[in-house]
């Protein structure tokens, strides 16, 4: 096995959760502010996901006081304490940007899967 991948198979995450495009997750940061430490919480869409393996992240969408706002998670941070899967959405693309023009329940909403 080459040393590069086998360095990258240690510093995978074993309890990451089964999530896809178009999916409304909470991801429980940890937040450092001066020496304590706390759990913030990210609610929002899954817009979507890309690369592999360590380079593995994912794009959350929400709608904080009538502004959107996206943030890039890397999958397999330290920094991430959970992920939780709130609603599943069924989608028919990969990356779910048309979203970013609508307003309203439009841009909340994702059809829910059956």
């Amino acid at each position: 096995m080459n040393i590069i991948n086998k360095i990258e198979q240690e510093q995978l995450k074993d309890d990451v959760a089964d999530f896809n495009v178009g999916d409304t997750v909470k991801v429980h940061t940890r937040v450092v502010e001066g020496g304590k430490e706390r759990i913030q919480l990210f609610s929002g869409l899954c817009i979507g996901r890309k690369g592999s393996g360590v380079n593995a992240a994912f794009t959350i969408r929400k709608i904080s006081y009538g502004e959107g706002v996206e943030r890039v998670f890397p999958v397999h941070t330290p920094r991430i304490a959970k992920i939780e899967v709130t609603a599943r959405g069924k989608v028919r693309r990969a990356k779910l940007n048309y979203l970013r023009d609508r307003v309203g329940k439009s841009a909340l909403k994702v059809k829910a899967a059956e």
